[in-house]
């Protein structure tokens, strides 16, 4: 008895050939066109012309004058603000960036926990990063820690009198701090998506042979999220050097007091539009994107030695 033969699949007579690979490409191009455009106008053209404006004394009214390394010249020799606007940024970026990743994690480790208002507190502690660095945030913030403010008053209740954060040199930084570190939902809510890949196994694993929670979040936890959190410095570096508008409303433009919360990118605007140096202010520009690559180059050769990826051998 024969097996029932199977019927061929038929092709089509005339299939469509496969359109030539310059035709593809110039169809992606154009599908690309409008990007390409705009980073060539908005990214790529002004990034080119404020390196040329960093070497000429340019005052936005008149045709800039090459000038050659003047300007960096004077920024390291005959600038005294311009070294405080930097030591008020690095002390800034100490002070804020482990502080809000460390509480972002804890967070995040508490918030991993099956409850029914999961929900709920994760929306509430993510919603000041939602507010961002708003101009309306920052003035709140001011209203609080200035002289009368809600925070005076708590502290002055167990006899603590400040006189207002702001006004003091020795606080005024610090309201910036705890500004950034309030602002700590968009790390958590990455550091909540690292955790829910790690396997429970090894929780489960570790328990049975007797380890306890900080000894299991020591030696699982934190080498498993070694990656996020490495992923989590980097950004949070790069945003804190770039720190502008608290500065700006906290200190009223002015940096002050006594050049405390004085940031780089303040003193820049500084330059820039208030006293219309634009290629001195371009100068400064361009040594802010050299340290912000030196920081982040460094942070990722350090990552060599603390960061661990699932299934590497050591």
């Amino acid at each position: 008895m024969t097996r029932p033969s199977t019927p061929e699949r038929t092709r089509p007579a005339h299939a469509p050939a496969a359109a030539p690979y310059g035709e593809r490409s110039r169809v992606a191009y154009l599908f690309l066109s409008p990007w390409i455009a705009g980073a060539a106008l908005l990214t790529v053209g002004p990034m080119l012309a404020s390196l040329y404006l960093s070497f000429t004394d340019y005052d936005l009214f008149t045709s800039p004058e090459f000038t050659g390394l003047e300007n960096y010249r004077r920024l390291f020799t005959e600038d005294p603000h311009f070294l405080a606007a930097v030591w008020a940024t690095v002390r800034y970026v100490v002070l804020s960036v482990p502080v809000q990743l460390v509480a972002a994690l804890a967070v995040a480790v508490l918030l991993n926990r099956a409850s029914r208002m999961q929900g709920f507190y994760r929306s509430a502690f993510y919603a000041p990063s939602l507010l961002g660095a708003s101009v309306a945030v920052a003035l709140v913030w001011r209203a609080l820690f200035s002289a009368g403010g809600a925070a005076d008053r708590v502290l002055s209740l167990v006899g603590i009198r400040t006189g207002g954060w702001v006004t003091d040199p020795d606080l005024a930084l610090l309201v910036l701090v705890l500004l950034g570190i309030w602002q700590f939902g968009a790390p958590m809510v990455i550091f909540l998506a690292g955790l829910k890949q790690i396997p429970p196994e090894l929780y489960d694993a570790a328990a049975v042979d007797g380890a306890g929670r900080w000894r299991r979040f020591l030696s699982i936890t934190l080498p498993m999220l070694s990656p996020v959190i490495f992923f989590n410095l980097v950004l949070d570096t790069i945003r804190a050097f770039q720190v502008f508008n608290a500065a700006f409303i906290v200190s009223s433009g002015t940096g002050g007091p006594g050049d405390s919360t004085l940031f780089y990118t303040l003193y820049l605007w500084q330059k820039g539009f208030v006293d219309f140096r634009m290629g001195y202010a371009s100068a400064m520009a361009w040594l802010l994107l050299a340290g912000i690559a030196l920081v982040t180059l460094l942070i990722f050769r350090s990552a060599r030695s603390w960061v661990h990826y699932g299934g590497e051998e050591r």
